[in-house]
């Protein structure tokens, strides 16, 4: 409803003070007449009428509205944009307007994921490894970049969409790892962020069945279809080599596989299909033995060729030290702290305390378990962490 009346407002506060005026309004009216048959579109009228009388209110004090709320008046009367079949698209409207290119690119990201994904600013800042402030900042100057420069609240045309491409992919994504694995808080996941960044790939794909897109969304059906497995009963972290492969989800697998291929015969494939390529390979073993590490290695080569990044060389090591053994991985991972890259990072510390474990090398192990609890914010990493500091207790 957010992003519907944004669309039919042209302004991001003036939406937001007509949503809750809306709501106000049903919790009067509602108990008394019944909940109607589209509450939505109730609802988007309501916030539409309210902010309309609330412009006009305030022309007594500067006549200039005037024009203002007549032109919405008259705008949104024609728009038919009310029922859940019209505004089933508002969402990706939206996205695409807060990644128009005369933002910049870090400004585009955070302001979607801020107003349409309703991400908080410290939840942003954590996906960024960026201040709070700096969060804030982007959003406040994107609102009025888009207010000044009179940025259309609509889909662009064909032409325009692939240079708008890789920003929206960009969101997507980062709003499903924000469900996949919480930045912070008691829960490992939140999945209606996770399934909300399918549908949205889901729209993209349908609007512009472009390589990446599909590859964007076959790598999070791949992901999201070990989400079941990958906690316990009592919502503690279970690793991929303890996970009960039976309990993945073999149609979001099918279906993620089956994007990935028609993504790679394209060849005009990137990141996301290869990221995609690798959890297939992940989705096509039956038990942590039998994965095709080699495989999988090979695909980081390509994947750290094309969009080189610490995270990625990372992820590579672990897949090296499962291949070759944890000596192997080790001066890797130590490589990457030695350059400063992921020294805040606590999955790179939380890596290098597992392959010492391994290794053996109990105390360097400690120490490395210790910094990375000192990092995570999400309770059930923790809970982890901890666990396995106790039990390293315990052996000594």
């Amino acid at each position: 409803m957010f992003a519907t009346l944004v669309r039919l407002l042209g302004d991001f506060d003036l939406a937001e003070e007509a949503l809750h005026d809306a709501f106000a309004s049903a919790v009067e009216q509602w108990p008394k007449t019944g909940v109607p048959d589209n509450p939505r579109a109730w609802l988007v009228s309501a916030g539409r009428f309210k902010a309309i009388d609330a412009i006009r209110r305030r022309t007594r004090f500067d006549k200039s509205l005037a024009e203002l709320a007549d032109r919405l008046d008259e705008t949104t009367q024609r728009s038919h944009a009310f029922s859940d079949e019209d505004v089933q698209d508002d969402r990706l409207r939206l996205i695409f307007t807060c990644c128009h290119p005369a933002l910049a690119p870090a400004t585009q990201v955070a302001l979607t994921l801020r107003e349409v994904c309703e991400l908080s600013t410290e939840q942003i800042a954590s996906a960024f490894l960026t201040a709070p402030s700096t969060i804030a900042q982007r959003i406040v100057r994107g609102k009025a970049k888009i207010r000044d420069a009179k940025i259309p609240y609509l889909v662009p045309s064909i032409a325009d969409l692939p240079e708008r491409l890789d920003s929206v992919l960009s969101v997507i994504y980062l709003v499903f790892n924000e469900g996949y694995s919480a930045s912070a808080g008691e829960e490992l996941t939140r999945p209606h962020l996770s399934e909300e960044a399918i549908r949205l790939g889901r729209l993209l794909t349908d609007l512009l069945p472009d390589p990446e897109a599909m590859g964007l969304v076959a790598l999070m059906l791949l992901q999201e279809s070990r989400r079941v497995a990958r906690t316990s009963d009592t919502g503690d972290i279970v690793l991929l080599e303890d996970q009960d492969r039976s309990l993945w989800n073999r149609h979001q697998i099918a279906e993620g596989e089956l994007l990935v291929e028609r993504s790679l015969a394209s060849r005009r494939f990137g990141v996301y299909t290869l990221q995609a390529a690798i959890a297939a390979v992940h989705a096509d073993a039956p038990d942590i033995h039998a994965t095709d590490w080699a495989q999988i290695v090979a695909l980081y080569d390509v994947l750290a060729r094309a969009e080189p990044s610490p995270v990625v060389d990372l992820n590579r090591a672990v897949a090296v030290a499962m291949r070759d053994g944890p000596a192997a991985a080790l001066p890797l991972v130590d490589a990457l702290l030695a350059r400063g890259d992921l020294n805040e990072y606590h999955l790179a510390h939380a890596t290098r305390a597992d392959l010492c474990r391994r290794l053996g090398r109990m105390a360097e192990a400690r120490e490395s378990y210790v910094r990375a609890l000192q990092l995570a914010r999400q309770e059930p990493e923790r809970r982890f962490l901890e666990k396995r500091l106790r039990e390293m207790d315990g052996d000594a």
